[in-house]
Order: C-alpha cells, then sequence, then structure tokens
C-alpha cells in the first residue's frame, strides 16, 4: 500500500512538470510549438502519466 503512494506521488510530480513545460514552450500568437519533436515527447509523457494517475485512482475507488 505504501508503495502506491510513493509511485502516485512521483507520477504527480512528473505530470506537473511537464504540464508547466508543454504550456511554456506553447506560443499562443502563432498557436505553435517552440520545439515540435520535442513537444510532441513531452505530451506523450504527461499522456501517460495523467493515464497511470487515473487508472491508480478508479483502483483505489473500487475497494
Amino acid at each position: 500500500m505504501e508503495n502506491k503512494k510513493v509511485v502516485n506521488f512521483i507520477f504527480w510530480i512528473v505530470a506537473i512538470i511537464l504540464g508547466v513545460t508543454l504550456f511554456k514552450q506553447f506560443d499562443f500568437e502563432t498557436f505553435k510549438f517552440e520545439k515540435p519533436a520535442l513537444a510532441v515527447i513531452y505530451l506523450l509523457c504527461f499522456a501517460f502519466a495523467v493515464f497511470i494517475l487515473v487508472k491508480n485512482s478508479k483502483k483505489g475507488t473500487e475497494k
């Protein structure tokens, strides 16, 4: 049980850092990213972290 809390915390930190990074790299005037290839990698990792967080939260509510 304690291990799941640590994993959850790590994925929360990863999701926050990647979300802020994506927000900073996005140019709202031109609606483009500064570095599109890097933004794709950040977006994939961000989506994976959010997926794991949602998956773990659904497991916790079922019990």
